[in-house]
C-alpha cells in the first residue's frame, strides 16, 4: 500500500470523528425526533449524500458531479431542517433562503465550467485510489458540515428570536459578499471565454483590485450568515463560529489560494507584468484605492 493511501486511511475517521463533534455541539438545546437531535441526523445524512454519490463517481472515474453534490447537499440538508425543527420563524427562513440561494448560483456555475473543462486536474492523482477519492468525498461532507454549522443552529435552535438589528447587518454583509463573487465570477468567465485572452491572466474589473475577489465575497458572504445567527447561540453552539473561519482556513491555507497562486506562478511567473500584477494587487482583500 502507498504512503498516500495509508495516510488516507488514518485521515477518514479523523474527518468523521470532527463531524460528530461539530453534530453534537451544534444539536444542544435544538429540536429532535424521536429523541434524536434533528443536527446529528442532517449531519450524517450530509455524509451519506457524498458516500453515495461517491460509488458511481469512481466507478466511473468522473469527479464532473462533484461540486454540484455539494451544492445539492446544501440545498437538501438546509431544506430539510427547516420542515424538520419546530418553531419555524423568520430568522430560520432567511438563513434558508441564503443559502439556497448561493448553492443554486454556485452549483450551476461549477457544473458549467467542469462541462465545459471536461474536467478538473486536481483529481487526476487521486481517483484511482479508493481511500483517496473517497476522502475527497468526505472532506466535502465536512465541508459542507462546518460551513453550514451557523446556518444548522439558526435553523434548528429551540432558542427563537425575532427578527433584528443582527438580521439585517448580517443580510446587508451576505448580499455585498454575494454580488462581489457573481460579479468576479461573471468577469472572470466572460474573460477567458473571449479567444484574444487565451493564455492570458484576468486583471480588469474586480481583478484589478484583488487576486482573488470571488473568495473574498465567499468569506463575508458567511460572515454575513455568523452575524444572522450570534442571537440565537448558546452553549455549545457556539461551536457554529467555525463556519466562516473554516472558509477563511480553506481557502487561504487549503485548497483556495495556495492552488491557485501555484498554478499561475507556473504558468506566468516568469512574465513581467503578471510579476508586477502580483506585486501591486492584493491576494485576497480588495484595495480601495
Amino acid at each position: 500500500m502507498k504512503a498516500t493511501d495509508r495516510n488516507s486511511l488514518i485521515v477518514f475517521p479523523i474527518l468523521i470523528l470532527i463531524g460528530l463533534l461539530v453534530a453534537v455541539a451544534g444539536s444542544q438545546g435544538g429540536s429532535q425526533i424521536s429523541g434524536l437531535p434533528v443536527f446529528v441526523l442532517l449531519v450524517g445524512l450530509t455524509f451519506l449524500i457524498q458516500w453515495l454519490a461517491f460509488i458511481p463517481a469512481y466507478w466511473r472515474q468522473t469527479e464532473k458531479f462533484f461540486d454540484l453534490t455539494g451544492s445539492l447537499t446544501y440545498i437538501t440538508v438546509s431544506t430539510l431542517a427547516l420542515f424538520l425543527s419546530s418553531g419555524m420563524d423568520g430568522r430560520a427562513i432567511l438563513v434558508w433562503a441564503l443559502v439556497v440561494i448561493w448553492a443554486i448560483r454556485l452549483g450551476a456555475f461549477l457544473f458549467s465550467r467542469i462541462k465545459k473543462a471536461g474536467k478538473d486536474d486536481r483529481f487526476d492523482e487521486i481517483k484511482p485510489s479508493f481511500i483517496r477519492f473517497l476522502n475527497v468525498w468526505t472532506i466535502q461532507g465536512l465541508w459542507v458540515t462546518l460551513t453550514l454549522a451557523a446556518a444548522l443552529v439558526t435553523i434548528t435552535s429551540a432558542n427563537r428570536k425575532e427578527l433584528d438589528w443582527f438580521a439585517a447587518v448580517g443580510s446587508l454583509v451576505w448580499v455585498l459578499g454575494f454580488t462581489l463573487e457573481v460579479v468576479a465570477d461573471y468577469q472572470k468567465s466572460r474573460f477567458n471565454a473571449d479567444p484574444n485572452h487565451k493564455g492570458k491572466f484576468i486583471q480588469s474589473g474586480l481583478w484589478s483590485r484583488s487576486r482573488h475577489p470571488n473568495y473574498f465575497g465567499e468569506i463575508v458572504l458567511w460572515v454575513g450568515v455568523m452575524i444572522i445567527a450570534l442571537p440565537v447561540l448558546q452553549g455549545w453552539q457556539w461551536v457554529a463560529l467555525i463556519s466562516p473561519v473554516f472558509v477563511i482556513l480553506l481557502l487561504t491555507r487549503v485548497s483556495g489560494i495556495p492552488l491557485l497562486e501555484k498554478k499561475a506562478d507556473q504558468k506566468w511567473g516568469r512574465q513581467a507584468d503578471y510579476e508586477a500584477y502580483k506585486k501591486t494587487t492584493p491576494v485576497l482583500i480588495p484595495r480601495i484605492n
